[in-house]
């Protein structure tokens, strides 16, 4: 696949760096974002960076994956192996990614207060949202809300994991938390609830009432998104003073 078209040759108005000034990151197409990182073309056809762009996603495509899916795990490796991919552009790929991955990550010495959900589902994002298999994590907080830490507590297969609450109530008090938030994530993207999932949380629930440690809100997140089930379900009416 050749690309002849080169950034010199394209409008001004047109070119990927001048769009991003004019339009704004998020009206780029992907191909153009990886055209702004890659610079000059260069590889078989003498491909223009945005052609590289492009080239590059049918590559990740191969996969059976969706291209994003498989650039946010993606390793140095498997981007040297596309032709017209060297050190550089694999390492100016790869430094990308992580910056937007760690752009949603709350880090724990700030402090935060986490007042809402959103806050949460930030402080976990790095760690559950763009996983490819399940896992389920706390977010330990003070009598104020304030963050004391995160904790991966298991890791599942690409589709469950399972939380013993004893072990999960062990760590909440080895930590010195008075409150806390869990949270898994669903790989699929499909943030709907299944009954595992509420009956675990009806079983924390009452687990959190008995050592009078409140249990804030289970989240479900996954491809960006999230969802409370404290907004959601009618499980916290069981437990007025939680709300």
């Amino acid at each position: 696949m050749t690309y002849s078209l080169r950034i010199a040759d394209i409008p001004t108005n047109e070119r990927p760096r001048e769009r991003l000034v004019a339009l704004g990151a998020k009206n780029l197409s992907t191909a153009e974002l990886l055209a702004i990182l890659l610079g000059t073309g260069q590889g078989k056809g003498k491909l223009s960076a945005v052609g590289l762009g492009h080239f590059i996603l049918q590559e990740l495509s191969k996969h059976r994956r969706e291209p994003l899916d498989m650039l946010r795990d993606v390793g140095p490796q498997e981007l040297m192996a596309i032709e017209g991919i060297g050190p550089a552009k694999a390492a100016s790929i790869l430094a990308a990614i992580e910056l937007g991955k760690r752009a949603f990550q709350v880090r724990p010495m700030e402090r935060v207060i986490i007042e809402n959900p959103d806050i949460a589902a930030a402080a976990l994002s790095h760690d559950l949202m763009w996983q490819n298999q399940e896992r389920f994590a706390v977010v330990f907080l003070d009598v104020k809300n304030r963050l004391i830490g995160t904790k991966i507590m298991t890791i599942g297969t690409a589709t469950q994991t399972l939380v013993h609450p004893g072990d999960l109530f062990r760590e909440t008090l080895r930590q010195g938390a008075n409150r806390l938030i869990v949270a898994h994530n669903h790989p699929s993207g499909n943030l709907e609830p299944s009954l595992e999932d509420l009956d675990l949380t009806e079983k924390l629930l009452q687990g959190a009432d008995y050592l009078d440690i409140p249990l804030l809100d289970h989240l479900i997140l996954g491809e960006g998104e999230y969802q409370s089930l404290h907004r959601t379900t009618d499980l916290w009416n069981k437990y007025p003073h939680f709300e």
